[in-house]
């Protein structure tokens, strides 16, 4: 609202605000008849202008709402500088304005103007009277009152100018919302399905191929297309949990729990075709879940167990339900997790140090854990000298 040198819309602004709090018309009046003060008005003083925005004309001094002064010409132009009151009883009688150029030009022998500071610290102008007659106002009780109304109007116009702030907010807020769904659908469409598509041709050509050569390079194509899905895949959650709705579960799938764990060992076995997973499924209980996010979870465990665990040493993978809790156990051999590292694990875009520099975004147990809250469940890190295992439990139903 203020500013070095206000438009002519700013301007009008300025006036338009001050005159739609419905106190001021009313200060302007009990500092009339509590002074005896014949003018009093609410001045907009910059560093270039000096106008008025509200005024209590009682002698004809012949100023209206929008109304200007020569800035040279004014005592506030002196306020605005040393953003102190200034209080005049008599003109004529004080040493200090008996020869001040701007009770000589406007004629009045009685002044009082105190400046109105807004919260951020900015000048915004001043609340001041005149009157063509001397009036006692250097006291305790008439200063503190322009003092009290100085510091309402600045409350008022505080409130307008975080009123307008919060507006500006929401409408940026809107507009970054409509672009974090752009960037949702184009993580969502544009970039799976030609990624999905090259899975599938190396897939088929796994299949089809006799040449050595050629298995080798579609095994490369299907590894990287598998790792570039799941970053999508964490990335499109990742900007769905921080920047959208959060992660959503659709419980309604009928699918049986260990269909979905063998089909995330069956995937990640075509990755890691070395690699041996040893798995134990007892289910004694129904579990309800959602699918498509529990294969992500686990898919995100088990690789995460691939990538760190001992070469020619088998993963295990041991699920059990019953009492009420379903568990998920993945344990790999391999170093010890330091503390340090234990405690940033599941931190967004925090990486360990992967084998083979298979690092990814370090994003992948942030939304495990994230899928696993939204299940009410848990995940677990135990790092012993042996072995590591992680543990993911939560409630049946």
């Amino acid at each position: 609202m203020p500013s070095r040198s206000p438009s002519a819309e700013s301007i009008l602004n300025d006036i338009s605000v001050i005159n739609s709090i419905p106190s001021v018309a009313h200060i302007l009046e009990v500092v009339c008849n509590s002074t005896g003060m014949g003018f009093a008005a609410v001045a907009r003083v910059t560093e270039d202008k000096w106008i008025a925005c509200a005024v209590n004309d009682k002698i004809s001094f012949g100023l209206i709402p929008g109304g200007e002064l020569k800035l040279e010409t004014t005592i506030c132009n002196e306020i605005r500088q040393h953003k102190n009151p200034v209080v005049i009883d008599h003109v004529a009688l004080d040493e200090q304005y008996s020869k001040h150029h701007t009770p000589l030009m406007y004629g009045f022998q009685s002044y009082i103007s105190l400046p109105i500071m807004l919260k951020s610290g900015a000048f915004f102008g001043t609340l001041c009277a005149i009157d063509p007659n001397p009036n006692v106002l250097n006291t305790p009780q008439t200063i503190g009152m322009f003092k009290l109304f100085a510091e309402l109007i600045a409350f008022h116009l505080d409130s307008v100018i975080e009123l307008e702030e919060s507006e500006f907010n929401l409408l940026e807020e809107r507009e970054n919302a409509e672009l974090r769904e752009q960037f949702i659908a184009i993580l969502g469409h544009d970039l799976r399905n030609p990624v999905g598509a090259s899975l599938n041709a190396a897939q088929l050509l796994l299949k089809i191929a006799t040449d050595e050569k050629v298995k080798r390079l579609a095994q490369i194509v299907q590894k990287s297309s598998y790792r570039i899905n799941g970053l999508i895949e964490n990335v499109l959650d990742f900007a769905r949990g921080r920047l959208g709705g959060g992660i959503k579960l659709d419980l309604s799938a009928s699918e049986p729990l260990i269909e979905v764990i063998n089909q995330v060992i069956n995937e990640l076995k075509l990755i890691w075709p070395n690699s041996a997973i040893e798995v134990s499924i007892d289910l004694k209980e129904k579990v309800v879940f959602d699918g498509k996010r529990i294969a992500q979870l686990f898919s995100n465990l088990l690789s995460n167990a691939l990538s760190h665990g001992e070469d020619n040493v088998p993963i295990i993978v041991n699920a059990t339900s019953g009492d009420g809790l379903f568990t998920l156990c993945i344990i790999n051999q391999g170093k010890i997790i330091p503390e340090e590292i234990l405690v940033k694990l599941f931190q967004p875009f925090f990486r360990g140090a992967a084998k083979n520099e298979k690092q990814g975004l370090g994003l992948g147990l942030y939304i495990s854990s994230e899928i696993a809250k939204a299940h009410r469940g848990q995940i677990k890190v135990d790092s012993l000298v042996d072995k590591t295992c992680f543990t993911f439990s939560m409630p049946t139903r």
